[in-house]
């Protein structure tokens, strides 16, 4: 079981890990040692497990908001994942129906019958008025 050091608030440690969680071990020392200087800058020289105990307590402070933005963020996925399968199993739209008006040959007859004899009457007038 290989032990790695890390620096933890200005204080080195010899930690035992497993075999190849060396580089996550760093990771962690390296969150640990941000909250710890943290500490150090604001409050000066403090014991050594009470430096750890605020720079834990302030990590998981920071973990617990994450974790509680991970489920604010899952729930809405789960709503709009749901909301994505609604439309898509929903049936398709029913199309507009358009209706064209269609005048039927008999008023087009009439139409043109009535036409014809407004412009006769219009020829009639017109020579009627010309003398």
């Amino acid at each position: 079981m290989p032990e790695v050091e890390i620096s933890i608030g200005g204080r080195a440690f010899e930690v035992a890990c497993q075999e190849g969680e060396q580089h996550f071990l760093q990771s962690a020392a390296k969150m640990l040692d941000d909250e710890a200087r943290v500490l150090t800058s604001q409050i000066g020289r403090i014991p050594e497990a009470r430096m750890l105990l605020m720079a834990g307590l302030m990590l998981a402070d920071k973990s617990a908001g994450m974790e509680d933005r991970m489920r604010e963020l899952e729930a809405k996925l789960a709503e709009q994942t749901a909301e994505v399968e609604r439309i898509k199993n929903a049936p398709a739209p029913v199309p507009d129906k358009v209706e064209v008006p269609v005048v039927p040959s008999s008023v087009k007859d009439s139409l043109a019958e009535l036409a014809a004899r407004a412009e006769a009457l219009a020829t009639t007038v017109e020579e009627k008025a010309a003398s």
